[in-house]
């Protein structure tokens, strides 16, 4: 005969409720997958998938880093990577986007008390344009290349402009009186002198541009940019391992003079580190930028 009460009779059923469920779900069930991982042909991606360069591990090939030097300065002998937003680049733990969007393209300007004082301002920031110009400026001096892009100043700043005068129902300004170059700090010269007879004006400190209306400028770079867009760009994970063929073969001449061989040598190696699309179908060629550089140490042992 049961004469434990009907709540404790509860509490008791709930707990072994949760005994049950710890041991399957808890210890079984993960060694269950721990043990299917562990077949032949899983065992690898189970594992990180870890690549290996003179016997010791070198990273994953499912997710990226960074082939710099001490202070961040890109490895010249080393095939570079795209751009990363996860945490300081390439951390697993902060896995992400940038989040930002086409329509970002203004700038918060750095106080110019603190830049003169060479402190760094916490509420600076660059907008996802002037980020994606100054990458491809800067990948245009490293290779050797045009790193022109449309809506970019040939400083590596977002060309856009404040247009300030009275609009139309649509909000078109119908007559500017004043155009400030938004993103470029005075005393800078802006990246354009006259805008529709108006004289722009460079952004003095602390000056509210938002009751112009915000207007990126087109320019003359190619409509087709040297540097492709996945080496301005992080992806949305910000963990991807792979570069596109063209970012690939953009660096390989860099690469070859840093190594002393033959720029087809080193094409031949891209060509055999780039993967097809999944499926046939999805997705687009890629080149696993690390395993790419373990292979180039192998084959063309860099002479520094």
């Amino acid at each position: 005969m049961n004469t434990l009460p009907a709540w404790a009779r509860r509490h008791l059923a709930a707990l072994r409720a949760l005994l049950v469920f710890t041991v399957i779900c808890g210890v079984l069930y993960p060694l269950a997958v721990t043990a299917v991982a562990q077949v032949p042909g899983l065992r690898h991606k189970a594992d990180g998938s870890l690549a290996s360069a003179d016997g010791r591990d070198a990273g994953s090939a499912l997710i990226g880093q960074t082939f710099t030097d001490a202070h961040g300065n890109p490895l010249v002998r080393y095939f570079q990577s795209r751009p990363s937003a996860a945490g300081d680049g390439y951390d697993p733990t902060a896995s992400g986007a940038s989040n930002l969007g086409p329509e970002d393209v203004v700038d918060t300007l750095p106080d110019p008390a603190l830049v003169k004082a060479g402190k760094p301002d916490p509420n600076a920031r660059q907008s996802l344009l002037t980020q994606v110009c100054a990458r491809s400026k800067a990948i245009g001096a490293r290779e050797g290349v045009d790193g022109s892009r449309l809506y970019c100043t040939g400083g590596g700043l977002g060309a856009v402009l404040s247009v300030i005068g009275p609009r139309d129902a649509s909000g078109a300004v119908v007559r500017p009186t004043r155009v400030v170059s938004v993103n470029e700090a005075c005393p800078a010269t802006p990246f354009l002198a006259t805008y529709r007879g108006v004289k722009v004006e460079c952004h003095a400190p602390g000056e509210d541009v938002g009751a112009g209306r915000i207007t990126p400028v087109r320019g003359g770079a190619p409509a087709r940019p040297v540097v492709p867009a996945d080496a301005v760009t992080a992806s949305g994970s910000g963990l991807d391992p792979h570069i596109s063929p063209a970012y690939a073969r953009l660096q390989a001449g860099r690469v070859a003079r840093a190594r002393g061989v033959s720029a087809d040598r080193i094409r031949v190696l891209i060509d055999r580190h780039t993967t097809g699309r999944a499926l046939g179908f999805m997705g687009e060629p890629a080149v696993n930028v690390l395993q790419l550089n373990i292979d180039l140490d192998r084959t063309a042992p860099s002479r520094g």
